[in-house]
């Protein structure tokens, strides 16, 4: 483990010396903290977290790049301060000290590092990733030709330029049409001559094509006589063009010389080399040729306007200068492109302002600030902009253009019971009364006797001033002028009440709660439940209502009133209406003597099984029997069960129906309990719950037959199921056997008997716990007397079940030596007594 650690740990400071001498490659000794904006400074902050670098990480880093102590200081402070307006903390991996924490942890804490550091190597290798990537302001066209997407590649498919000059190893096409035909297809030699057949050698070196033509049509006159009448045409274009040597010299990216089509421009041989580097000047590029200045090119023309001004085309030997810059000029802010811009001579703050692209939406354009350098300090100047076209703009000047203000010069705002709430201009003379007039007015549930103005005093603490709406607005009370950021608030009745409701429950067929309306009577609400039942009574309607007033003191105080009235049944609208008060509740009980239809179901070996209406309260059994006419001659009374599965379950409308969901959920919880504190001597948690859960009653219907209405014949109730089947050959033996089965009954077979024909009791086996489950629903277990075991007698159908043993825990250690330690204590004291 130990080993493990030291390898871990010299991995991770291989990995942080490689990644730190990768980001050391740029020197940001002169990056000024104060210049950059909170945008900026975030960008670093995810930059490092997302490499899993803290804030102490970060300024590690920084100076690993050389930056400043005092800008780290700097640099420190500003990442403070936008944590605690953002609301963030450094959430990336702490620095890893092995001293102070456990092994495994620090093992995992190394690990993590690793793979961080691992993960940030690996982007630094794939693609030069630097979190200090940004904080220096690119500049402006420096992407124009390190982009890999612009290649300025000349067109060779074009037309032949008339001023292209012809230059040794260029091949010219010269056709002959008319009278005369031929092909010609010629190589200019290095002395820049080319020899026609029939014709002779033509120099053509250092011509233009339109020369060339001209040149040549004049020595083929000679030959083809038809030139000169017209009746025969020439025509001469190049075919394979020429390299030429082009050297770049200067700031330039990649210096040196290029071989270039002889169809190259300037911006070729730029998009070769790379352009102007971190020095080189975008505004006075230099084509020099026999020792001349023969074009300036400003890429200003091309970035802003698309002109491409002095782009000529470049002939062999000509020589591309790029001069170092004379001044440069920052502009950042509310600009739309952010950016360092060269400026030459006669230029102003408004052609800078042109190369950012003007104003953002959201600029303050009324004025720009900027920091200056001089000979020892720098010094801030504000330019307003009526001076933007006389500033001159100097060397290292960084213009700063500042948001507007978040706030509203002339906004007020007022919400509530209006009919349209929103903001508003104030203008001179603006008050109370005129915005609400504004807003289209009160609305109807506005709230008249009191409302608010949220506002601002001078020194930008909150203040409240009240007034009475009504008032305000028929002119009793004096009409309050407006200010800037008011707040007008008129409140709604409804807003400063409890929401009203209405309840009906009972006999309706659409029981619930429904909003409250003036003049609502207890027929409106009836109504809007869906009407009466058939089974409801309009003579007994019961409301309660809320006592506003009670005595709390008294022991007999009222908590409600309750009033009683009968409503005719089919709502009509006859003599005083009970007008209902907001939270009254409406009870409609059920008729006196109305009750649904009762079923119960016969199933198996009687004469006519199926479903028996319950005729009266006190039907029995026997009676039902007796309607289905009777046990057939297969019936095995014996096994006939009763399913109860209760009346709530079989109609859940059933007034009469008690619900005893209460407990089963009781028994099912006891069950829970008796498991989670260890009791484990059941078949499974399953079968108990399903023993739980059984709807069966065990019943005897050969003493319900033979004597009915007797203390066994039930009285049946909706929903039960009674099932008489045909005489059962076969015992079922589960649980804890060895091969549970079906085995065939036997009379006089007994219990340990059929155990036997299933193997006999697995090693597992709760022999004592083992019972019988009959037919009929009723169980018998096995009973012990003295030292002998009393088994139940098996009949045709039941089912025999054998339980788990309860699972015992092994004794540990401590166990037997705490048992050991007590039985010689015991001893010793047994000593000392007998002593």
């Amino acid at each position: 483990m130990k080993l493990k650690n030291i390898f871990t740990t010299l991995l991770f400071l291989i990995m942080l010396t490689v990644f730190q001498q990768s980001m050391a490659q740029t020197n940001y000794a002169n990056v000024k903290v104060d210049d950059l904006n909170d945008t900026q400074i975030r960008q670093l902050i995810q930059r490092a977290e997302s490499i899993g670098y803290n804030d102490a990480q970060l300024e590690q880093m920084a100076a690993a790049q050389g930056m400043k102590a005092e800008e780290i200081q700097k640099l420190r402070i500003r990442v403070e301060k936008i944590r605690k307006q953002d609301g963030t903390t450094s959430g990336a991996v702490q620095g890893t000290n092995t001293s102070n924490i456990g092994a495994a942890e620090s093992d995992e804490r190394s690990r993590t590092a690793v793979r961080i550091n691992r993960d940030s190597t690996k982007s630094i290798q794939g693609n030069n990733n630097n979190i200090f990537e940004g904080l220096k302001p690119k500049i402006f066209g420096k992407e124009l030709f390190s982009s890999s997407g612009l290649t300025f590649e000349p067109n060779l498919r074009m037309a032949t330029p008339k001023g292209y000059v012809i230059g040794p190893d260029d091949e010219l096409l010269i056709d002959l049409s008319g009278d005369n035909e031929a092909s010609y297809k010629l190589k200019v030699s290095p002395d820049g001559i080319i020899r026609v057949q029939y014709v002779g050698n033509i120099s053509v070196g250092g011509l233009t094509i339109e020369q060339a033509i001209s040149k040549i049509r004049s020595s083929l006159g000679s030959t083809y006589p038809s030139l000169k009448t017209g009746r025969t045409s020439v025509a001469v274009n190049l075919g394979n063009i020429r390299t030429i040597k082009i050297t770049l010299v200067g700031e330039v990216v990649k210096p040196g010389s290029y071989s270039l089509s002889s169809l190259s421009t300037v911006f070729n041989a730029l998009n070769a080399s790379g352009g102007p580097n971190e020095n080189g000047s975008f505004r006075k590029i230099q084509v020099i040729r026999g020792n001349k200045v023969v074009s300036t090119i400003d890429v200003y023309d091309f970035l802003l306007n698309g002109v491409q001004k002095g782009n000529i085309r470049l002939q062999d030997q000509d020589v591309i200068n790029i001069p170092v810059y004379e001044k440069r000029v920052e502009m950042s802010g509310e600009v739309k492109r952010p950016a360092l811009f060269e400026v030459v001579s006669g230029e102003s703050l408004a052609d800078v302002l042109r190369f950012a692209g003007g104003f953002s939406t959201e600029a303050y354009s009324a004025n720009i600030k900027v920091l200056q350098n001089t000979n020892r300090e720098r010094k801030i100047v504000d330019v307003p902009n009526t001076q933007f076209n006389s500033y001159t703009p100097q060397n290292g000047d960084k213009f700063i253009v500042d948001a507007i203000l978040d706030r509203f010069a002339n906004k007020v705002e007022i919400n509530g019971a209006v009919f349209r709430p929103g903001m508003y201009s104030l203008e001179d003379g603006a008050t109370l009364k005129s915005l609400i007039t504004k807003a289209e007015g009160l609305k109807e549930d506005a709230f008249l006797n009191r409302g608010y103005i949220n506002r601002l005093n001078f020194d930008n603490t909150a203040s409240l001033i009240s007034f009475d709406v009504a008032k305000i607005m028929s002119g009793a009370q004096a009409d309050i002028p407006l200010q800037r950021e008011d707040k007008v608030t008129i409140s709604s009745l409804f807003d400063l009440r409890d929401e009203y409701k209405l309840s009906i429950q009972g006999e309706v067929r659409q029981p619930g709660t429904f909003d409250y309306a003036d003049n609502t009577s207890v027929q409106d609400l009836i109504q809007m439940a869906g009407g009466f039942k058939e089974g409801a009574t309009p003579s007994r309607i019961e409301i309660s209502r809320r006592v506003k007033s009670a005595d709390t003191v008294g022991k007999t105080s009222r908590t409600a009133e309750i009033f009683t009235l009968s409503v005719d049944r089919n709502l009509k609208i006859e003599g005083p209406t009970f007008v209902l008060q907001p939270f009254d509740i409406v009870s409609v009980r059920n008729a006196e003597g109305y009750s649904v239809q009762k079923q119960v179901k016969l199933e198996g070996e009687v004469l006519y099984p199926g479903t028996y209406t319950i005729i009266n309260k006190n039907e029995r059994i026997s009676d039902v029997i007796k309607r289905a006419g009777g046990l057939t001659s297969y019936a095995y009374a014996e096994g006939a069960s009763l399913k109860r599965p209760g009346a709530e379950k079989v109609n859940p409308a059933d007034k009469n129906a008690i619900n005893n969901k209460e407990e089963e959920d009781k028994k099912y919880l006891n069950l829970k309990r008796a498991q989670e504190s260890g009791t484990k001597d059941t078949l499974s948690a399953e079968i108990e719950q399903k023993l739980i859960q059984s709807d069966l009653v065990g019943i005897n219907l050969e003493r319900i037959i033979e004597k009915p209405l007797g203390k066994y014949d039930l009285i049946v109730e909706d929903g039960d199921v009674i099932r008489i089947p045909r005489t059962l050959q076969t015992v079922k033996i589960t649980g804890e056997v060895l091969n549970p089965n079906s085995i065939v009954y036997l009379p006089g077979k007994s219990l340990r008997q059929y155990i036997n024909g299933a193997g006999g009791f697995t090693s597992n086996a709760r022999k004592g716990g083992t019972y019988i489950k009959y037919a009929n629903g009723s169980a018998a277990a096995v009973s012990r007397f003295l030292f002998f075991n009393n088994y139940p007698v098996v009949k045709p159908g039941a089912e025999i079940l054998v339980p788990k043993r309860a699972e015992r825990e092994r004794l540990s250690a401590q166990s037997w030596i705490g048992i050991g330690t007590a039985v010689a204590s015991l001893g010793a004291i047994l000593v000392s007594i007998l002593r």
